[in-house]
C-alpha cells in the first residue's frame, strides 16, 4: 500500500502540466540528441546545466532525467539507418538493426527498437520503485566510514570500466580528486592549491569543468571526423513487425531488461555496458547464434531494452544513497546540488514529492518517446541533412553563455576552454574523461567522510575495515581491482573495447 500510495504522490507531481511540459521537452531535447552523432546526452546535460537553475528542482530533474534516457531511444535511428550509432549504448544495434535496413526491413528495426525499449522503461520505472525503499533502508545504516568505502568502490567500478588502460584511468581519477580539492578548506580556512588566485578560493565550478570536458572536447573531436549524409537512401515501409517477430523478441525484451536493471545499479554501470551485455547473453542463449549480425530481430531487442533499462536503474544508487554510478550521473549529482538538494537516503524522507515525481515522470517520458519515435522518424532522419559545421557555432555560443551565466564572470569561460582542450587532450591520448569527473565529484564528499569517519574514531584507520558494510565494501573494490590485472580479464576487456 505504501508503493501504491507513494507512486500515486508522485503522479500528482508528474502529471502538473509544467512538469509534464518539462518532461516532453526532455524527451524531445533527448531523441534529438540521440539521433544527431557526435552530440551525446552528457553533452546536452552540461550545457542545460545552467539553463535548470530558476527551475524547481523537480522540474529540473525530470527534464534531464528525459534526456538521458530519451538519447537511449534516439541513438537506434542512426545505427540502424546509417550504421552510425547516435550514443555508445546503440553501437551494438547497429550489428543486426543496419542489416535489417539493407535488407529493406528498416521500419520493423526501429519499430521493435522503440517497442523493447518502451517494455524495459515501464518495468524498470517498477523496479526503482520497489527497490529505492529497501536501497534507502540500506543507506540509513550507513556511516561515514561506509560512505567513504562505497565511494572507492564507485571509482574502482569507473577504472574497471573504463576504455583504454586501467593504468590512465586511475590516474584520471587521482586527476579528478586533486582538482576537486581546489580552494579554502573548510575545517582550517586555508587556501589549497589556489595559485594566489582569488576566483578559485570557492574551488573550480563544476559547470565549466563539465561543459569543457563533454561539451567543447566532444563537440571539437566530432568536427573532425568525416560525416556520412547516404541515411536517405532508405526507404521506411511496413514500420510494423510481424506478430512472429513479435513473439520472437518478447523473451529477448525481458531477458535484456533483467539484465539492464540488474547492471545500471552497479558503480561504473549503466547503458552501454547493459546493452553489450544484453547481446552477448542473447547470442549465447539462442538456437541459431549464426542469425545474429545478419539482421536477426532479437539482436535489436534485447541491446534496445537493455539500455533503457540501465539507463534508468542507474538513478537508484543516485536517489537512495547519493553516489553516482557513472559520470552523466555525477552530472545529476550536480545538477541536485546546485538545486540545493542534497542525494542520498533523505531525499525520500525529507522530499518525497521530488523522489517519487521524477520516477512516475520516467514511465510518462517513455510513453511520450513512443509517439516521438515512431510517427516523427521521417523528421529525425531529414535533421541528419543539417551539416554538422554548421551546428557546431551555435553550440559553442551556447556553451560560452550557459558556463557564464552560472557565476557571471569571464574566469569560467577560460576554465571552460581550458578543460575543453584538456579533453581533447585525453581523448587524443586514449584517456577517458568520464573518470576525472567522477573523481571530482567524489572528491570532496570522499575527503569530508574520510575526516568524519577519522573524528568519530579518535583517529583509528581500522574503522574502516572493523564496521562489516565498510569492510565489505573495500574487500570488493580490491576483488574488482584484482580481476582486473588477470591475464585473460584483460584480453578480454581489450576484445571489448576493440570492438567497440
Amino acid at each position: 500500500m505504501d508503493l501504491i500510495a507513494n507512486l500515486a504522490t508522485g503522479f500528482s507531481v508528474a502529471l502538473t502540466p509544467a512538469n509534464l511540459g518539462f518532461c516532453l521537452l526532455g524527451a524531445l531535447i533527448g531523441t534529438l540528441v540521440g539521433v544527431l552523432p557526435g552530440i551525446a546526452p552528457i553533452t546536452t546535460i552540461a550545457i542545460l546545466l545552467p539553463f535548470t537553475f530558476s527551475l524547481p528542482p523537480a522540474s529540473s530533474l525530470i527534464m534531464l532525467a528525459g534526456i538521458f534516457y530519451g538519447a537511449q531511444y534516439g541513438g537506434s535511428t542512426t545505427a540502424i539507418l546509417v550504421n552510425v550509432p547516435g550514443e555508445s549504448s546503440a553501437i551494438v544495434t547497429c550489428l543486426d538493426g543496419h542489416q535489417m535496413a539493407k535488407k529493406g526491413r528498416a521500419g520493423p528495426a526501429l519499430a521493435i527498437a522503440a517497442i523493447a525499449s518502451f517494455v524495459a522503461g515501464t518495468i524498470a520505472t517498477i523496479v526503482i520503485a520497489t527497490a529505492s525503499a529497501p536501497m534507502a533502508w540500506l543507506a540509513l545504516q550507513f556511516n561515514a566510514a561506509e560512505y567513504f568505502s562505497l565511494m572507492v568502490l564507485g571509482l574502482t567500478g569507473a577504472v574497471v570500466l573504463a576504455h583504454g588502460a586501467p593504468e590512465k584511468a586511475v590516474a584520471m581519477v587521482l586527476v579528478g580528486l586533486l582538482l576537486g580539492l581546489v580552494g579554502i578548506d573548510v575545517n582550517t580556512g586555508s587556501p589549497r592549491m589556489t595559485m594566489g588566485l582569488a576566483d578559485l578560493g570557492d574551488g573550480i565550478g563544476f559547470v565549466p569543468i563539465a561543459i569543457g570536458m563533454f561539451g567543447i572536447a566532444e563537440l571539437a573531436v566530432t568536427l573532425g571526423r568525416p560525416q556520412d549524409r547516404s541515411l536517405l537512401a532508405f526507404k521506411l515501409s511496413n514500420l510494423w513487425p510481424t506478430a512472429a517477430e513479435l513473439r520472437q523478441c518478447v523473451p529477448a525484451m525481458l531477458r535484456g531488461t533483467a539484465l539492464g536493471s540488474v547492471l545500471g545499479v552497479l558503480p561504473g554501470g549503466g547503458a552501454a555496458l547493459s546493452s553489450f551485455a544484453a547481446y552477448a547473453l542473447e547470442k549465447k542463449s539462442s538456437r541459431t547464434p549464426e542469425r545474429f549480425g545478419h539482421g536477426a530481430i532479437e539482436g535489436v531487442a534485447a541491446p534496445e531494452a537493455a539500455n533503457n533499462a540501465g539507463a534508468q536503474t542507474s538513478f537508484i544508487p543516485l536517489l537512495t544513497l547519493g553516489i553516482p554510478g557513472n559520470a552523466m550521473m555525477a552530472l545529476m549529482v550536480g545538477a541536485m546540488m546546485i538545486q540545493g538538494v542534497q542525494p542520498g537516503p533523505q531525499v525520500m524522507t525529507a522530499q518525497p514529492q521530488l523522489f517519487w515525481g521524477v520516477i512516475a515522470s520516467m514511465w510518462l517520458g517513455n510513453l511520450m518517446l513512443i509517439v516521438l519515435n515512431l510517427p516523427m522518424i521521417g523528421l529525425w532522419v531529414s535533421l541528419l541533412r543539417v551539416p554538422y559545421r554548421v551546428m557546431f557555432p551555435a553550440i559553442v555560443l551556447f556553451c560560452c553563455i550557459g558556463t557564464y551565466s552560472v557565476g557571471n564572470t569571464v574566469f569560467d569561460i577560460w576554465v571552460m576552454l581550458l578543460f575543453g582542450l584538456l579533453g581533447v587532450f585525453f581523448y587524443k591520448t586514449g584517456a577517458e574523461p568520464a573518470p576525472f569527473i567522477l573523481g571530482f565529484i567524489l572528491g570532496p564528499l570522499m575527503e569530508e567522510n574520510f575526516r568524519r569517519a577519522m573524528y568519530l574514531s579518535r583517529g583509528n584507520p581500522m574503522t574502516f575495515v572493523e564496521r562489516p558494510i565498510s569492510a565489505l565494501l573495500l574487500l570488493m573494490s580490491v576483488a574488482l581491482l584484482v580481476i582486473l590485472v588477470l591475464p585473460a580479464v584483460k584480453r578480454k576487456r581489450e576484445e571489448v573495447f576493440r570492438e567497440e
